[in-house]
């Protein structure tokens, strides 16, 4: 049974440093998951491509519910994703690591809870307002950073991450009123993807690959072709530091994350 997850985002397809790689589709109430399970280093590990094999989910239809289901449902109780952004804090230059710590949510058309009390498919028929003032798990977090200082990388250690709907990428406009609201950096998929690992007491943390500064910023045309050649260019790097962190990761839970329930639910 695997404890952690990678759920590799844009130019992150394949689990290549996993060994005896088995493929397994999880049934949940919101459809059924392709993840693959693998070992390293004598740890079980799952893999699902959150935007499935070559790119052929956009961010807007992704099924983040039936994703972080499948993990659960699989015993998964940590999870470490990636996000390609583009970058709005000019210290933080295309090609470097970015180890989130905060988040704000512009999506407009996503199932954001699995609590919706009555409606709800499944056999929780709650309503639950999870604690999310820190979205991302301290404990993923310093394993992350310390693997990012001992490989050397150039990595940021804080950034906050601003999400969108997309397909689309942003307007100047938008990019100008995120960095004045305070982002670092901009993508299309944390949310509600953090939100739903919280509410079923899952650990997740996410490494952002700057992949090129955002409108209006660039001065150059931005295009998702820049974004899948860095995204190549890193890749090795991207495998990396997340096993690097898996060593990293306790094995015992001590992180607010695994009670995000308690007082949740008012019962």
């Amino acid at each position: 049974m695997p404890r952690i997850a990678i759920i590799g985002g844009s130019g992150v397809y394949d689990p290549k440093l996993l060994q005896n790689v088995r493929e397994e589709f999880v049934t949940t109430p919101y459809g059924k998951v392709r993840v693959k399970i693998g070992m390293y280093e004598g740890e079980e590990i799952a893999f699902l491509a959150r935007h499935g094999e070559g790119h052929s989910v956009p961010p807007h239809k992704i099924n983040y519910r039936a994703n972080i289901w499948a993990l659960h449902k699989l015993g998964v109780e940590r999870i470490l994703s990636t996000s390609a952004v583009g970058s709005l804090n000019l210290n933080m230059k295309p090609g470097d690591f970015v180890i989130l710590d905060q988040l704000m949510d512009f999506t407009k058309t996503r199932h954001y809870t699995f609590y919706d009390g009555e409606e709800s498919p499944h056999e929780r028929r709650f309503v639950a307002h999870v604690d999310f003032t820190d979205p991302y798990c301290p404990e993923l977090r310093k394993a992350l950073t310390t693997s990012a200082r001992e490989l050397g990388f150039e990595y940021h250690p804080t950034g906050t991450y601003a999400c969108m709907e997309g397909p689309r990428f942003e307007t100047r406009a938008e990019i100008r009123a995120l960095k004045i609201l305070g982002a670092d950096v901009v993508g299309m998929t944390q949310c509600p993807e953090a939100v739903l690992a919280r509410e079923l007491e899952m650990c997740y943390a996410s490494v952002a690959i700057v992949t090129n500064f955002a409108a209006g910023i660039s001065r150059e045309k931005l295009t998702h072709t820049e974004v899948i050649e860095l995204m190549a260019k890193k890749s090795e790097e991207i495998k990396y530091l997340l096993m690097k962190s898996i060593k990293y990761i306790p094995k015992e839970r001590h992180c607010p994350c695994k009670d995000a329930l308690k007082g949740a639910t008012g019962e």
